[in-house]
């Protein structure tokens, strides 16, 4: 019996998502909570899946939970899976991560947003790679940039990315 099926370790259903509206990406800076473990950080937006939701659902929810953006579930497209094995150590928990983009109208980046989680800001795609973002992310984001399918597993220890393998699918 393998440590999943033991109950020794759980994996947690995640989305991230992207939102674009023309070359903008909709990102978060992680600065509401000092406790945050994803404290001054850059990310999309996302969290973890619902028992009942389906992943294109969640990463509905978590967008408008986190942004106020209402965006119809058509506007939302897998584009990559991510596997974080032993992502919260202290938890036992790995994240298996659906990445979606999800289109908005361009006008919504001129649109001022507010999110529970830290300050929203539209960023030009080139300029994801210079921001604050988790280490692993620099193995996926230009995928995210280029619109390219992608699947990959990335190991963490704590902070630090110990070892990454992001592939383009097709």
């Amino acid at each position: 019996m393998n440590a999943f099926e033991a109950g020794l370790r759980k994996v947690i259903p995640a989305v991230l998502v992207y939102v674009r509206a023309g070359e903008r990406v909709l990102m978060v800076h992680r600065n509401a909570r000092p406790d945050d473990h994803h404290a001054g950080k850059w990310n999309g937006l996302g969290g973890k899946c619902e028992p009942d939701e389906s992943f294109v659902e969640a990463a509905r929810r978590e967008v408008r939970e986190e942004s106020g953006l209402d965006l119809p579930l058509e506007a939302y497209r897998p584009l990559g899976v991510l596997q974080f094995p032993n992502f919260k150590a202290k938890k036992q928990e790995d994240w298996l991560c659906v990445v979606l983009v999800a289109d908005a109208p361009d006008d919504a980046a001129t649109r001022p947003l507010a999110g529970p989680e830290g300050d929203l800001h539209w960023v030009a795609a080139d300029d994801l790679p210079a921001l604050n973002l988790w280490a692993g992310d620099r193995e996926f984001v230009p995928f995210v940039v280029a619109r390219r399918p992608f699947a990959g597993t990335i190991w963490y220890e704590g902070e630090q990315v110990r070892r990454a393998h992001v592939l383009p699918l097709g």
